[in-house]
């Protein structure tokens, strides 16, 4: 098995510039300069000629989804505790995907005591 060291195994390569450098690269300048004991050193310098790209704006948010937070509301859905009552809203999930959205806080319990219920934006109207 042979062995080998990276400082004899530097010492054959050998560099070419055959590659142009762009606008969007910075470029580069290489030099090999000679040391005391026999040995290459290999030098790299980036020039900062090219300035660093701005970042892309942010995207718009989107609008938000439902009515804002402590909004009175009426309930619509039929077969709920609370139909034809008013609460207030107190979260509204803006992922499109949420089926019932809508958290909506009451005064009054229902029969399992809970205040509290979930609803689609179609199901509550604004008071």
């Amino acid at each position: 098995m042979a062995s080998c060291s990276m400082a004899s195994a530097a010492c054959g390569f050998a560099l070419s510039s055959s590659v142009t450098p762009t606008a969007a690269a910075p470029r580069t300048n290489m030099a090999s300069l000679p040391s005391k004991n026999n040995s290459s050193r290999l030098v790299v310098r980036a020039s900062e000629e090219a300035a660093p790209a701005a970042p892309p704006p942010p995207a718009a948010k989107p609008p938000p989804i439902g009515p804002k937070r402590g909004t009175k509301v009426k309930i619509l859905r039929k077969e709920s505790y609370w139909y034809k009552g008013v609460g207030s809203v107190v979260a509204v999930d803006q992922d499109p995907k949420t089926r019932y959205p809508v958290v909506v806080r009451f005064n009054k319990v229902n029969y399992a005591n809970v205040s509290t219920n979930n609803y689609a934006l179609d199901e509550i109207a604004e008071v």
